[in-house]
């Protein structure tokens, strides 16, 4: 499965409760919206390194890669790329 869609599922299924695709625009802002808090930020984080087999840095977890599918989508392809 695509990094893409393995991400937006899980954020659908985790914090929104549906399979509806069109539930979240892949550059929703999480916490704008209101789907992830700050624990939940934590469990994206776990799932990040859990699924993609990255390590995220303390000073890595910022909005500007963790805050929506697309900055999602974006870190997890430079992490796998280092």
């Amino acid at each position: 499965m695509p990094t893409r869609e393995k991400l937006k599922n899980y954020i659908l299924e985790n914090y929104l409760f549906t399979d509806d695709q069109s539930a979240l625009n892949d550059s929703d802002s999480f916490m704008e919206q209101g789907i992830i808090d700050s624990t939940g930020i934590m469990e994206v984080v776990f799932f990040l390194e859990e699924e993609f087999d990255i390590q995220v840095q303390d000073e890595e977890m910022i909005p500007e890669n963790l805050d929506s599918i697309d900055n999602l989508v974006a870190f997890v392809e430079k992490r796998q790329a280092s």
